[in-house]
């Protein structure tokens, strides 16, 4: 994921201590109930799509965004599938940050997938039972979006 500017200016006087940031993640499922995937020039995996919303931006135009500038597909959000802060992360340059992401399940309604930008390495949509591999994180977002549950959030946390 690239860094954007407005973070790069927090960096620059706030130096590698944590920042907590928003985040959003877009399943993006076709009209043949395929999600879209990404794999990642940064750690050559297959993952959901994902991005951090510039400041002022609604999370749902950020996944609509996101989803277009890494595979040049065009979708519409249609609900929000899960909320979870998330654990800590360290980059490899010592910057240390926390994202609290918000989860949408998405519909393309246009675009062919292909790599729209340096942050893939491949573009692809996936049948469902034909995933590739995936971490947990991905794997519990698709399981999300394709049940009719209420939107997921951990109820430990809740009090």
């Amino acid at each position: 994921m690239a860094t954007p500017d407005f973070i790069r200016t927090l960096r620059a006087s706030a130096g590698h201590q944590l920042l907590w940031l928003p985040g959003v993640t877009a399943l993006v499922f076709d009209d043949e109930g395929r999600v879209l995937l990404n794999r990642r020039a940064d750690t050559r995996k297959w993952s959901v799509l994902a991005g951090i919303p510039d400041p002022g931006e609604q999370p749902a135009a950020c996944a609509v965004r996101e989803v277009y500038e890494e595979t040049a597909v065009r979708c519409v959000a249609e609900r929000v599938v899960l909320v979870q802060a998330l654990d800590p992360v360290t980059y490899e340059n010592g910057d240390v940050c926390q994202y609290m992401d918000i989860t949408f399940r998405c519909r393309a309604v246009g675009g062919e997938a292909r790599v729209n930008d340096d942050e893939s390495l491949d573009v692809g949509w996936f049948d469902i039972d034909a995933l590739p591999e995936l971490n947990e994180f991905g794997l519990l977002r698709i399981k999300q979006a394709l049940s009719d549950a209420p939107t997921w959030f951990d109820p430990t946390a809740a009090g």
